[in-house]
């Protein structure tokens, strides 16, 4: 009998460990996430670019969703002890899991490139139309070097190229991740992503750079909102983090694929209709501000003044601590 229970309880325990391997569960983290900006701006300090880490909380291993600037943020956050080691180069190397590109320009890519001399072999995630950037652009040996794993010989095979498919969700190794990739647009007809990463079965969304439907002439938030909208009312979409990069003074056709506060409150308010009133229940965090005397007091107070809803409504500073429960 004891011979047989000692045989059960290996069969068992082989069973959970195919199934961790499986789901890339991670049991020592709980529902939420834990998001530190590695940079939060549009230009132009090349120090603070767009670029967030995302865990799964209780976890140190991390997602970078875009990639404008790495080594600096993480010396940043380094230095208030947001990580065990103080080496920004130690960390990206170990606790970062693969980057997710929501576009290819460069104050979403600059710091990936950059710092790819001294990173590690990982995956590099985006739709097929970002990572042709990379392959035909970015990792040349013309331009940089060929860190990828496709593309101009000879090729150093760091970065592998994981094409997404659109709503396709995928699992992270190692983070108890799941991303799924959305097809915004960012002056029609090119493309940009939103990634919506799960942890268990709470969410968080995080939009690269988007026009708004009615100056795009496109229908892609509208979808985005429409597959959303049952996570806010079910309290389980975290948080949102969305682009404003201009005040309202500027003319739409100057947008050039970007949100205005007034453009921002029309998109949240539509997603506040098809969640029944809810929205205030999920924390905004306005992201991607473009740098000019003056601009970011006037973003923030016409963000204010658009803000009938009752929002709560966030700024991300670099290399700061944000959790969400």
């Amino acid at each position: 009998m004891k011979s047989k229970l000692v045989l059960l309880f290996s069969i068992l325990l082989i069973t959970a460990a195919d199934v961790v391997g499986q789901t890339n569960i991670s049991f020592n983290s709980t529902n939420g996430f834990k998001v530190i900006p590695l940079g939060v701006k549009g230009g132009l300090d090349e120090s603070n670019l767009s670029a967030y880490l995302v865990a799964a909380r209780g976890s140190d291993q991390f997602i970078c969703l875009d990639a404008g600037t790495i080594y600096k943020g993480l010396e940043l956050a380094a230095a208030k002890k947001l990580f065990k080691s103080t080496n920004p180069s130690t960390i990206q190397q170990e606790q970062i899991n693969g980057y997710f590109i929501s576009h290819a320009h460069l104050d979403h890519t600059a710091g990936l490139i950059m710092n790819s001399p001294n990173d590690n072999a990982k995956n590099l995630y985006g739709l097929a139309s970002v990572l042709d950037v990379f392959k035909k652009n970015y990792f040349t040996w013309s331009a940089w070097a060929n860190f990828g794993n496709e593309g101009e010989a000879p090729i150093l095979k760091k970065y592998t190229y994981q094409t997404l498919a659109p709503t396709k969700e995928i699992a992270i190794e190692n983070t108890g991740l799941f991303v799924t990739p959305f097809v915004l647009s960012h002056v029609k007809p090119y493309e940009s992503t939103a990634f919506l990463v799960r942890n268990q079965n709470s969410y968080l969304l995080y939009l690269g750079d988007t026009g708004a439907d009615k100056v795009e002439q496109s229908e892609q938030l509208a979808a985005l909102w429409k597959t959303v909208a049952p996570l806010v009312m079910n309290e389980q979409l975290k948080g949102i983090f969305i682009e404003v990069s201009f005040d309202n003074s500027i003319p739409e056709k100057a947008l050039f694929g970007h949100l205005t506060p007034n453009l921002l409150m029309e998109e949240m308010g539509k997603l506040n209709q098809l969640s029944n009133g809810q929205l205030n229940n999920t924390p905004l965090y306005v992201t991607h501000i473009k740098p000019c005397d003056g601009c970011e007091i006037k973003i923030k107070s016409e963000i204010q003044k658009a803000n009938q809803i009752g929002l709560n409504i966030f700024y991300p500073s670099q290399a700061s601590l944000i959790e969400l429960k």
